[in-house]
């Protein structure tokens, strides 16, 4: 069927029926008396409007008063408004380049996806992309026993001049009858099945929007091949998804186990089908299809050939960081390791914000959403109410989505998401981490939420009612570094919050200032005898971790000392003190301290060095070793 590119095509195309009709009960109000109200013969409600101040963001129009009867446009021109119905939510549009499409909406978003109308088939998003379908050339789909003609979008099927009846060619006698029905119908209806089965498939994958994920993964062939799994592949590895094969499931679906390709793998099945459930899993989809971080949980494909789409990942073995936190028992993960995962969940979440392609706003940061292996290393999971963020773009306007108790309170006031949203919810996994306390269930007596209260008691200097026990005992005064660093991420305002880079660096500190402390700073006095000489031991960055005998090591330090790379503040360095050692002589400078040839770089900060007569050295980290583990 041909079409004529300059066919006007209308469209009714739903926008925010439910906001629209919030903001009917204010519409006059809102408005400035000096508001135009009408272009031609069409009436202009508030929210929309032409003259600057007029109008709420994403309503504003334009009125061309170049034709005899002025016609009102949308935005900058291109697309003809035919009428505005604030009751019904809904805006009725004309433009020569719409195409014959179905046009689905969600909360906040307007012509979000375009599919083919039924009888249709092409690319929706071109002019003229939407062809007819000849379903009379397609025989084995559309059977047709009589006279076959192609209409648009359908087909009439009608028997030959002179006949009447079912349009169906059997011609078979009274015996042959019976041994068709007898042996046949089985195949007939094996086959029958099959074809249904596979239309099926095939209006799943289109409502799955299956053409616009191919066109995602066709940019990388080697996405292509392996992302796309058939759903048969799926039943047989969980067992036609076998209830007790389900090991969980968050917000956005169940969670099935199973084995794919000799590999444990996790499969997500959404829980609504609704358009915003599909919407959000073809969004996850894109999101993970391109984000590869060792504590970003791993896609490894999807099925669409099912009423709910489906997703396929590693399997990550050893639960959600809220079980370990608030399910197994009095004792819980170690203060260590909890302080480890926040920094490998910050490291994730300021790789979504900064470093891939496209900045990533998690939006439902949480501690079910929150993936542990075998060894406790944390991978960040549940990607369905994420957001692709354009670099220019500072935060998104969007329905209210998340968890209650971890939600950016700024959501209720603006509707703006930005990436401080996502630094309130891991200041809130922060909190949790150090109390053991369930955001979204806890309140004090007075009604107050768990951070309110977290961070009154931090103001007053007294933790002591609310972090764990465990903490408070294995935490050797780090946690209250951590809740101070907490309490600047759940900060009323995003501008006073860090960013999620600055809290990555701030917990990064933290470990390396641990690990040093646990080097304990060391002295060491000689006694002039050689064969009870000791030596320090500092770090693990230096290109040589220990110095040789005392000796030797006045020979190497002299050699490396004039390529010493010294700054005021910091003296990194590894070294052995002996008198003996002394023999070299000479001194270099860094900042106020004075360093003996024999001391060169590392990295250990050294806050004094005191070598009266060769006896004496103080640094802040690093390690007694013995004759035996130096080389000789």
């Amino acid at each position: 069927m041909e079409r004529s590119a300059s066919r006007r095509v209308v469209c009714l195309v739903s926008v925010l029926a439910v906001l629209l009709l919030q903001l009917l009960g204010v519409a006059e109000a809102a408005a400035a008396a000096n508001c135009s109200t009408h272009c031609g013969n069409i009436t202009i409600p508030y929210p929309f409007g032409v003259e600057p101040g007029c109008y709420r963001d994403g309503f504003n129009l334009t009125c061309d008063h170049s034709h005899q009867l002025p016609k009102l446009f949308l935005g900058d021109g291109t697309v003809e408004v035919l009428d505005i119905s604030i009751p019904s939510g809904t805006v009725r549009i004309s433009s020569s380049s719409i195409v014959p499409t179905s046009v689905a909406s969600g909360p906040g978003k307007i012509n979000q996806t375009c599919r083919c109308s039924s009888g249709y088939q092409g690319n929706p998003y071109i002019p003229n992309g939407c062809q007819d379908i000849d379903e009379c050339a397609q025989w084995d789909l559309h059977s047709c026993y009589g006279t076959c003609i192609n209409k648009p979008g359908t087909f009439h099927c009608q028997c030959p001049d002179g006949t009447y009846g079912l349009s169906i060619g059997l011609v078979v006698s009274g015996g042959s009858v019976i041994l068709l029905l007898a042996f046949g119908a089985p195949y007939v209806t094996r086959k029958i099945k099959l074809r249904q089965m596979k239309k099926l498939k095939e209006k799943f994958f289109k409502e799955n929007h299956g053409l616009l994920f191919q066109q995602l993964i066709s940019q990388k062939v080697d996405i292509g091949e392996r992302m796309i799994i058939t759903l048969a592949d799926l039943e047989k590895a969980t067992n036609n998804f076998d209830k007790a094969r389900e090991i969980g499931g968050g917000g956005h679906g169940v969670v099935y186990k199973g084995i794919l390709d000799l590999n444990v793998v996790a499969i997500k099945k959404s829980k609504i089908i609704v358009q915003r459930e599909i919407d959000e899993f073809i969004n996850e989809v894109a999101i993970l299809s391109q984000i590869n971080h060792r504590n970003v949980v791993k896609l490894l494909g999807c099925c669409l050939e099912t009423e709910v789409p489906l997703l396929v990942y590693e399997f990550i073995s050893n639960g959600t960081l809220y079980h370990h936190l608030h399910v197994e028992g009095p004792i819980s993960i170690p203060w260590g390791d909890r302080l480890r995962i926040a920094l490998e969940v910050a490291r994730a979440v300021a790789y979504l914000h900064s470093a891939s392609s496209m900045p990533v706003f998690h939006r439902d940061i949480k501690s079910s959403n929150i993936l542990l292996d075998d060894s406790l290393t944390a991978k960040v999971s549940d990607f369905g109410a994420s957001r692709y963020i354009p670099i220019d773009q500072t935060g998104v306007t969007t329905a209210v989505q998340g968890t209650f108790g971890y939600l950016d309170p700024m959501y209720y006031y603006t509707g703006r998401l930005t990436d401080k949203s996502d630094v309130f919810s891991f200041g809130v996994l922060l909190v949790e981490l150090l109390t053991r306390k369930k955001p979204s269930v806890y309140t004090t007596d007075n009604g107050g939420a768990l951070v309110l209260h977290f961070v009154s008691l931090l103001t007053e200097g007294d933790l002591i009612p609310i972090v764990d026990p465990q903490v408070m005992e294995e935490g050797d005064g780090e946690f209250q570094e951590v809740a101070t660093l907490a309490a600047m991420c759940v900060k009323l305002k995003g501008d006073d919050r860090p960013t999620m880079r600055e809290v990555e660096m701030a917990l990064e500190n933290l470990q390396v200032k641990k690990k040093h402390a646990a080097l304990s700073t060391t002295s060491k006095r000689y006694n002039g005898d050689q064969s009870d000489a000791q030596y320090m031991l500092f770090g693990g960055f230096t290109d040589f971790q220990l110095l040789a005998a005392p000796a030797k090591a006045a020979s190497i330090m002299r050699k490396r000392a004039p390529a010493m790379n010294c700054t005021p503040s910091v003296l990194l360095f590894g070294g052995a003190v002996s008198a003996a050692a002394a023999e070299g002589g000479g001194t270099v400078s860094c900042g106020n301290i004075s360093i003996p040839f024999f001391l060169g770089e590392g990295t250990v900060q050294v806050l004094e060095i005191s070598i009266p007569d060769g006896e004496t050295i103080s640094a802040n980290s690093g390690r007694m070793v013995s004759d035996d583990e130096v080389p000789a």
